[in-house]
C-alpha cells in the first residue's frame, strides 16, 4: 500500500481529475496558451517531458487503484456503520420492548399478587363463616341438649318433691309409733299439760324462735323447764323431732342440754330450763346484761370443744351436728355452757368420718356464716365440717363481733399490729398474747380447706383446756 503522503497526494490529483476533469482547461485565456504549451522544445525538454509523461503516467494507475481501494474501504466501513447503527437501533428496540414488558410483568405481578389476596381474605371469610356456622351448630345442638336435661330435672325435681312429700307424712307416722315402742329415757308429756304450764302458747312466756319453731318458759314436774313447739310448717320439722329425741334421749353428757321429755303427737320437745339463756345473747348483752369476763369465756370455749368432741366420739357412728352457732350454745346460772339442737346432726360411718373421705348429703344444712365452704359447695359431711363452724364461734367469744367476714377482719388485725382493737371493748383487762394464741388456733379452725384444720381431739380441746384453767386461775387469785 503506497505511503501515505504520497497516497494523499495522488488521491487528492485524482479527485481533481476525476471529479473536474474540464477544469483543465477552463483556466486558459486564449489560443495562445495551447501554443505556449506544445511550443517546441529542444532535445533535452522533449526528453525529460517523455520521462514525465511516463512518470504522470504511472502516478495516474497509482492513484486510481488507491482510489478504488479506498473506496472500497469507505464501502466496508459505511456497510459495517450501517450494520452496527441497525443492531443499536434493534437493541434499542428490543429495550424498549423489553422495559415495556418488565413493566407489563411487574403490572401483572402486582394484579395477580392482589387477585391472590383477595381470593385469600375470601377464603379466609368464607372460612370463618363456615367455622361460625359450625360454631352456631355445636351452639343450638348443647342448647337443646341443655333444655333436654332442664327438662329431665324439672321431671326429677316434680318426682322428688312428691316422694318427699309422701315420705315425710309416712314419716310423721312412723316417728309417732317409733316413739311410742322406742325404750328411751324421757318422760311423755300430754298437750293439756304443755298448754296449762305455757298459758296455752301465751307470747308472755315465750323466750325464743328458732327454725324448728318458737320455744316456751313453763314449768313442770315443779322444775324450771324450757318448751319448744314444732311449727305446722316447718321443713323437714317431724324429721328433726325424731333425730333430737333419739340424740338427747340416748346420750347424757355434762356439756349437752338434758332432755327431759316430748309430746310426740304435737311435736314438743321439753328441756333443761338455762337460766342464761343463749351464749349469743349474753354475747351480744341482750337485756342489758353485763359483759362476759375474758376468764368465762376460756371456760365457756373449751366446754363446747368437749361437748362436740363428744359427739364425735359418739358410738357406734360418729354424730357431726352440723348447726353449731352461739345460739345453740346454752347457758346455766353459773355460765356452764351445753350444746342444743341437735335435730340437724348426721350419723356418718367411722370410716369417712375423717377430713380426707367425707359421707356425702344432696344438701347442705346450717346457718350460712357458719356453714363448712367445703359441705356446703359439694355436700360432703365430716367431722371437721364442725370445726369449721367452731372457729367462727371461738373468734365471736372474745370479739362479740357477727360472723360475717369476720375471719378477714381478725386476719387484717393481726397483720396489721391492731390486734387488741377488735377484741370485745367491754372487757378492760385481756391477757393480750394468750389472746393472740387463741385467735390463731381460731384462725386455723375457720381454715377453707378442711385438710388444713386441726384435729379437735390432739390439737384444738388441749390449748383451749389449758386456757381454761389459765383463767381459772386468775380467777381464783382475783
Amino acid at each position: 500500500m503506497p505511503k501515505s503522503g504520497t497516497s494523499n497526494a495522488s488521491i487528492d490529483s485524482l479527485d481533481f481529475y476525476s471529479r473536474d476533469p474540464k477544469n483543465s482547461y477552463t483556466g486558459r485565456s486564449s489560443p495562445s496558451d495551447d501554443t505556449a504549451l506544445f511550443a517546441p522544445l529542444s532535445r533535452g525538454s522533449v526528453d525529460v517531458t517523455t520521462q514525465n509523461l511516463d512518470f504522470t503516467q504511472v502516478s495516474v494507475n497509482d492513484n486510481s487503484s488507491s482510489s478504488s481501494m479506498w473506496e472500497s474501504e469507505m464501502s466496508r466501513l459505511k456497510l459495517e456503520l450501517k450494520q452496527t447503527m441497525d443492531m443499536y437501533n434493534s437493541a434499542c428496540k428490543d429495550a424498549v420492548s423489553a422495559n415495556q414488558t418488565a413493566k407489563e410483568l411487574h403490572q401483572w405481578k402486582v394484579e395477580e399478587g392482589s387477585r391472590f389476596k383477595q381470593s385469600r381474605i375470601s377464603e379466609e371469610a368464607a372460612l370463618a363463616m363456615a367455622e361460625m356456622e359450625k360454631a352456631k351448630g355445636r351452639a343450638a345442638v348443647e342448647a337443646a341438649q341443655k333444655s333436654q336435661r332442664l327438662a329431665e330435672i324439672e321431671a326429677k325435681r316434680r318426682r322428688y318433691a312428691e316422694l318427699k312429700a309422701r315420705r315425710e307424712t309416712e314419716e310423721k307416722n312412723l316417728a309417732i309409733n317409733d316413739l311410742s315402742r322406742n325404750e328411751i329415757c324421757y318422760r311423755k308429756y300430754t298437750i293439756e299439760e304443755i298448754e296449762i304450764t305455757t298459758k296455752s302458747f301465751s307470747n308472755s312466756e315465750k323466750i325464743g324462735e328458732g327454725g324448728y319453731g318458737p320455744v316456751y318458759k313453763g314449768r313442770l314436774d315443779h322444775t324450771p323447764v324450757a318448751i319448744k313447739v314444732l311449727r305446722s310448717d316447718a321443713a323437714q320439722g317431724m324429721q328433726q323431732f325424731k333425730q333430737e329425741v333419739q340424740v338427747l334421749g340416748l346420750m347424757r353428757h355434762p356439756n349437752m342440754v338434758l332432755l327431759l321429755g316430748a309430746c310426740p303427737e304435737y311435736g314438743c320437745l321439753v328441756y333443761e330450763f338455762m337460766n342464761n339463756g343463749s351464749l349469743e345473747d349474753r354475747l351480744f348483752r341482750k337485756g342489758n346484761t353485763p359483759p362476759i369476763p375474758w376468764e368465762i369465756r376460756f371456760k365457756i370455749a373449751a366446754e363446747i370443744a368437749t361437748g362436740l368432741l363428744f359427739l364425735h366420739q359418739a358410738k357406734p357412728e360418729p354424730l357431726v351436728h352440723r348447726d353449731l352457732k352461739p345460739g345453740n350454745i346454752l347457758l346455766d346460772s353459773n355460765y356452764a355452757c351445753k350444746i342444743s339442737d341437735v335435730g340437724l346432726a348426721r350419723l356418718v360411718p367411722p370410716s369417712v368420718a375423717d377430713c380426707v373421705t367425707q359421707y356425702h348429703m344432696t344438701s347442705a344444712a346450717g346457718t350460712f356464716c357458719y356453714i363448712d365452704p367445703e359441705y356446703q359447695q359439694t355436700g360432703k359431711l365430716g367431722t371437721k365440717s364442725d370445726i369449721y363452724s367452731l372457729g367462727v364461734m371461738l373468734l365471736q367469744i372474745i370479739t362479740a363481733r357477727p360472723p360475717m367476714g369476720l375471719t378477714h377482719h381478725v386476719e387484717r388485725a393481726i397483720e396489721n399490729g391492731t390486734f387488741s382493737d377488735i377484741l370485745d371493748p367491754t372487757v378492760p383487762n385481756w391477757p393480750l398474747e394468750e389472746a393472740l394464741n387463741y385467735a390463731k388456733l381460731s384462725l386455723k379452725c375457720a381454715e377453707l380447706r378442711k385438710k388444713d384444720r386441726p384435729d379437735l381431739g390432739s390439737v384444738i380441746l388441749p390449748e383451749l383446756s389449758r386456757l381454761k384453767e389459765l383463767g381459772m386461775s386468775s380467777l381464783n387469785t382475783a
